[in-house]
């Protein structure tokens, strides 16, 4: 799905919403609430009013690595974005161009067997691209311990639209969790980013609760809007059964981001329930597929080219998503990880009799 709509450069969001007003999950952040074409504009902060007890959420434990490396390729410098560390060992990377800002221009990766020199006397050689079709993202093999060397060298990946680089802190939810082995998401979870401590409480104190899952993001180039490559996953089985609790006893179940629901909707059985499951995941959401276990998505607002468009079509459908989106430039709402929000809700419709079988 291509919307036929231009988003005006100043609504991209340069900070951090704690920057621009009092918090996360204050005046500083909008939420765009829509049930099919119906939209109402509220604040962040009211989110437990468009909630009730039932209602599960599920979110995102995956954290934010310093993704981002300075390295030399011949006698250029360039740029290393680290997306995902294959079963083999080896790393999916995309190597930028610094354009003398702070920020990055992509360039062609390969080829096969070029050496990027890294901080620490550490290298990189490319093997392969990581899918046939597209150059952008390339196998490679890392010498030495590349969570450390991302830890000690790394910052998080920042594209033109962001003022400047901010603290790896910036870039983490409030459901981030560490990992033994240093695994993480090369891009920031973003739709949770404006949940806090306090928010949480005030969401389970109201009877709605919570699912964690992990899936660990790649790195998708703003600029090249392609589907999502593989991506590792873990759906627990505690998460599970309260997926399926929660849809038997007439709540929604609400992904916090679209890799909530690309997870989720990855463990999801032909019959409609959810079980453990972890591993690799290729699954793109589109319409033609549609949704089985998700009702409602909060995700942030999206570019009018980017794939993710089509899982948001899946789930509302796709008069709602334009007509969203609209009143979204309309309203000056904020683009990009550190912008507004958009919940996607159920239309209401009273007396309706739920179908498990069919949830597209």
């Amino acid at each position: 799905m291509t919307l036929a709509l231009r988003v005006p450069e100043e609504l991209s969001a340069r900070v951090p919403a704690e920057r621009r007003g009092p918090g996360r999950d204050r005046s500083s952040v909008r939420l765009l609430v829509s049930r099919g074409t119906e939209v109402a504009h509220r604040r962040f902060a009211e989110l437990p009013g468009e909630l009730r007890a039932g209602d599960l959420l599920v979110v995102n434990t995956s954290p934010t690595l310093a993704a981002a490396v300075d390295g030399v390729l011949g006698h250029a410098r360039v740029v290393v974005h680290f997306s995902t560390r294959g079963d083999d060992g080896r790393w999916a990377v995309e190597l930028r161009d610094p354009d003398g800002r702070g920020t990055t221009h992509p360039r062609a990766g390969g080829p096969a067997g070029a050496q990027v020199s890294l901080p620490g006397g550490s290298r990189l050689v490319y093997d392969e691209p990581v899918a046939a079709d597209s150059g952008r993202l390339w196998w490679a093999r890392v010498e030495g311990d590349v969570p450390a060397l991302l830890r000690r060298h790394g910052r998080a990946i920042r594209y033109a639209y962001t003022e400047r680089d901010q603290p790896l802190s910036a870039y983490q939810t409030v459901f981030a969790l560490p990992y033994a082995d240093g695994e993480g998401s090369a891009e920031m979870p973003s739709a949770a980013r404006p949940f806090t401590e306090a928010m949480v409480a005030r969401l389970v104190s109201r009877g709605v609760q919570f699912a964690p899952i992990t899936l660990h993001t790649g790195v998708a180039s703003a600029e090249a809007h392609e589907p999502p490559y593989g991506e590792r996953f873990e759906v627990p089985g505690a998460s599970a059964r309260l997926i399926n609790a929660a849809r038997a006893g007439g709540g929604r179940v609400v992904a916090v981001g679209t890799t909530a629901v690309r997870a989720v909707e990855s463990a999801v059985g032909a019959d409609g329930a959810v079980r453990a499951a972890r591993g690799w995941t290729g699954l793109v959401v589109t319409p033609e597929r549609g949704v089985r276990a998700v009702d409602g998505l909060l995700t942030g607002l999206h570019e009018p080219a980017a794939s993710h468009l089509l899982m948001l079509e899946a789930i509302a459908g796709r008069a709602a998503v334009s007509r969203t989106y609209e009143e979204a430039v309309r309203g000056l709402y904020l683009w990009h990880e550190f912008g507004d929000v958009h919940l996607i809700l159920p239309e209401e419709r009273p007396h309706a009799v739920r179908c498990e079988g069919n949830r597209a």
